[in-house]
């Protein structure tokens, strides 16, 4: 099962396997799906094969509602509290630390009210932290945005906006910092040269471990945020 999706930012057709197995082709608009399935023909074994090695490695299913959430971030934990009830689901915080589901409740409309305080939840620890970071350095960038994403920790575009994975939320600290002084430093130097990443390692001389750590990231991520 090969899910293609179309992006406005790819600039040629690319594939990607998810630490659940999952393969996706990502496809620049208006490419033509006879490339698209030759792209796939070619690479399918490979595929199939990087596939079949992270099904082997995947933790197993995970309980959904999670009985709570754990952000390692800001090291603070959520209980989540199903009330029930009926009429319209919502998601309140009757008190610090609690997520309380009411309502009329189906796997889906949870899915999207956890996903929704998760991207606000990281929206208000972000700031603060990349305003820090950016203040140590002067660096100025425009704007930040929050979204989830399945292969991306964070972007800079040209315009000067910062882009950050609510993700991260579950991720340590000096890996954060890493990823926004990564980010903030595309600011100066909008590529990957020598002269950017002798930037990055002035700001943050660990930053190859904090890298690598970043990469096996996604295995402390709950898989509830990108299910569907």
């Amino acid at each position: 099962d090969i899910q293609i999706r179309s992006s406005r930012r790819a600039r040629r057709l690319g594939m990607r396997v998810s630490r659940t197995g999952r393969i996706e082709v990502v496809a620049p608009v208006r490419t033509p799906r006879v490339l698209i399935d030759a792209f796939i023909s070619h690479h399918r074994d490979w595929a199939i094969e990087k596939s079949t090695q992270a099904l082997a490695l995947a933790p197993p299913p995970e309980v959904f509602p999670p009985v709570a959430i754990a952000l390692q971030l800001d090291r603070s934990r959520w209980r989540v509290h199903l009330a029930g009830g009926s009429g319209k689901a919502a998601l309140r915080e009757p008190t610090p630390g609690v997520l309380q589901l009411c309502g009329t409740l189906d796997t889906t409309a949870t899915r999207a009210m956890l996903r929704r305080w998760l991207l606000r939840r990281a929206r208000s620890v972000f700031e603060p932290l990349l305003q820090a970071a950016a203040a140590e350095w002067c660096i100025n960038y425009r704007s930040m945005t929050v979204r989830c994403q399945r292969s991306r920790w964070g972007s800079c575009s040209s315009r000067g906006v910062i882009n950050l994975n609510a993700s991260l939320l579950f991720q340590r600290a000096a890996v954060v910092r890493y990823l926004m002084i990564h980010e903030l430093t595309h600011i100066e130097h909008m590529n990957h040269s020598a002269r950017f990443w002798r930037a990055v390692e002035a700001r943050c001389p660990d930053w190859r471990k904090l890298d690598r750590e970043l990469l096996q990231g996604w295995r402390s991520v709950p898989q509830w945020i990108y299910s569907k």
